[in-house]
């Protein structure tokens, strides 16, 4: 076998450049743990001045840093001995609220990697892994990871991009959030439309207690219940929902299909149901960039596990695309499917009965 030096060479940088970002997870994670990215949003520190500032060992912090800084997380100034964030590190690392939180992506990314011995095995004997048998913090990194893009999008754009419904959220509409997770899109809707009612549904317990919390938390009081259910069977036999939404869970269910027609059902007649699913092409080699390599390589150890661990014979993946989910959709009786939004992560649809 002859082997190019100079495309041996591409390869290697990946590879360095591949295992760096892959130690470096765990790091990030420690920095917004003990708070060291928010401890710098005020001006440039010594690692003793940060460690002091954090209540942490200065010698772990003056390593982290230095890692940091080979990252590109933060900056250094070799005559000061001084690190800092741009505004734009800022951004992205100290606040859980903003447009981006890269810290919940990493949680998120090291809590799935924990069950890669059982990921090893499934991979051998075809079966699947469920999203309940993961670590805690694949539960909490999503929440972390997915809500500031929620925050940013739903309620100024993807709301609005829907056939009337906004108007029907203003005056009181009956809205079920299907896969919910923790809460924080229920809660954010809940929050925006004070008129209407909303039913958060998740087949997760813990996630269903967690999401309960937030609901007292934020004061929602009646407006919100939270329930353990799956998407095949929610709303015990109640029906005339106004709007249903799935938020980047519909991939990874084992019978997607018969949730899309419960869904249906569940509608009013005029009802909608919002698709929110990760941004993706129909083609493999429309997903053959940096996003679609983070969706397949989460996808590999969530998505279609947690889809092959339930009845109903599908695995969609993260990647999906237009084409899966409309024929999805259409299979499942709707009459109407259009892409009404979009960002760099997810795509939006609307489904009408």
């Amino acid at each position: 076998m002859a082997v190019d030096e100079n495309r041996l060479t591409q390869f290697l940088d990946r590879f360095v450049a591949d295992l760096g970002a892959t130690v470096a997870a765990g790091n990030v994670v420690v920095g917004d743990r003990l708070g060291l990215y928010r401890a710098m949003k005020d001006g440039p520190l010594r690692p003793e001045e940060l460690a002091t500032k954090t209540g942490t060992a200065p010698r772990y912090v003056e390593e982290w840093l230095r890692g940091q800084a080979a990252g590109g997380y933060v900056e250094y100034g070799a005559e000061t001995g001084q690190y800092w964030l741009t505004e734009e590190q800022a951004f992205a690392l100290t606040d859980p609220e903003g447009a981006v939180f890269a810290p919940g992506a990493f949680e998120l990314a090291l809590g799935a990697l924990r069950a890669q011995d059982r990921i090893t095995e499934a991979f051998r004997t075809g079966d699947g892994v469920g999203w309940h048998e993961h670590d805690a913090n694949v539960f909490s990194g999503c929440e972390r990871a997915f809500k500031p893009w929620y925050s940013g999008s739903l309620i100024d754009a993807w709301l609005p991009a829907l056939e009337g419904v906004v108007a029907k959220l203003k005056t009181g509409a009956v809205v079920a959030d299907v896969g919910c997770g923790h809460g924080a899109s229920t809660v954010l809707m809940a929050q925006a439309f004070p008129d209407s009612v909303f039913t958060g549904v998740d087949r997760h317990s813990p996630s269903i207690d967690r999401a309960r919390e937030r609901a007292v938390v934020n004061g929602l009081g009646d407006q919100v219940v939270f329930e353990v259910a799956s998407a095949q069977d929610f709303g015990e036999g109640a029906f005339g929902f106004d709007l249903v939404t799935t938020f980047d869970c519909l991939h990874d269910m084992g019978d997607p299909l018969g949730a899309a027609r419960h869904i249906r059902e569940s509608l009013t007649p005029d009802g909608t149901w919002m698709i929110v699913e990760p941004y993706a092409g129909d083609n493999v080699t429309d997903n053959l960039n940096a996003v679609g390599r983070v969706y397949y390589s989460l996808s590999s150890f969530l998505c279609v596990p947690n889809a092959l661990s339930q009845e109903g014979g599908y695995s969609l993946g993260a990647q999906a695309g237009e084409g899966a989910v409309r024929r999805l959709v259409l299979d499942a009786g709707f009459k109407g499917f259009r892409r009404v939004a979009e960002t760099q992560f997810n795509i939006v649809y609307e489904a009408r009965p």
